[in-house]
């Protein structure tokens, strides 16, 4: 991707962006993910990259438009992926059409700054089948995303339409957020939409292993156990697992590359 001005890259959003389920404990938060990857790709490319992301785990479409809508905008970004809805998706109770309606204006408003703007489908996420019916909501949410990005000429990632992400190992155990194989190729799809040159392959994960019914028992009850006791926990108290949490790279500043990471120490000098 050429530019003629630096390159002002901004990511907003919610734990898809954040980077959660792509563990690195050199990092903020634990975590790299797709984002992080596509900056380094780019700064590669253009050494005057800059890069900050503002997203955060278990924030809905109203927190993330309050929260870091306005601090993106005031670092002028030349370029904004824009990721929110899918923790409302998963709430009790929806309302579709203001859910909706609050995407668009955040939308509209990063389009008046004259960013490029990069938005994303949601993924029907392999939870379980006893959540199948979430998979409606995702599909109704995801039709007026493809609208709204042709409306204001966004790029659009489709993550909806993209089968590997049908094998469970580009999920991390939580079955909720991606794995480190699985933000890999979503920067590499990314860097695709951006047009922008990057060195990132397909994964090549080979034939699953059949699991016997015992197994996937077994497995479904540590995954409760694990990872929805506690999410069903924090949600009936009001809670978010990013309530105590800072944005990981919260200013426009030089991406670090892999390569330049020591201990976590060290990167605190960075």
């Amino acid at each position: 991707m050429t530019t003629h001005t630096p390159l002002r890259f901004v990511a907003v959003g919610d734990s898809f962006t954040e980077g959660v389920g792509d563990r690195d404990l050199r990092l903020p938060n634990d975590c790299r993910g797709w984002a992080d990857r596509v900056a380094e790709e780019l700064a590669r490319h253009e050494a005057h990259t800059r890069y900050a992301n503002l997203a955060l785990r278990g924030r809905r479409l109203k927190q993330i438009i309050a929260e870091q809508l306005e601090p993106a905008l005031d670092m002028a970004p030349t370029l904004v992926s824009f990721h929110a809805g899918g923790n409302d998706l998963l709430g009790a109770r929806l309302d579709m059409r203001t859910l909706v309606a609050g995407f668009e204006e955040a939308v509209a408003r990063i389009a008046q700054s004259g960013a490029r703007i990069l938005l994303f489908t949601e993924y029907n996420v392999p939870l379980s089948p006893v959540l199948e019916p979430l998979k409606l909501r995702t599909a109704v949410f995801n039709k007026h995303i493809r609208r709204i990005s042709a409306a204001y000429r966004t790029l659009l990632v489709d993550h909806w339409c993209f089968e590997k992400y049908q094998d469970r190992r580009m999920w991390a155990p939580d079955r909720l957020h991606m794995s480190g194989v699985g933000h890999e190729y979503m920067a590499k799809r990314v860097l695709e939409v951006l047009g922008a040159a990057h060195s990132l392959g397909s994964p090549v994960l080979g034939t699953l292993p059949p699991r016997s019914r015992a197994e996937i028992l077994a497995d479904d009850a540590a995954w409760f156990s694990r990872d929805v006791a506690p999410w069903l926990s924090r949600r009936l108290r009001g809670v978010s697992s990013g309530d105590h949490l800072s944005a990981r790279w919260p200013d426009l500043m030089p991406v670090v590359l892999p390569e330049q990471l020591g201990t976590s120490r060290e990167l605190a000098r960075l």
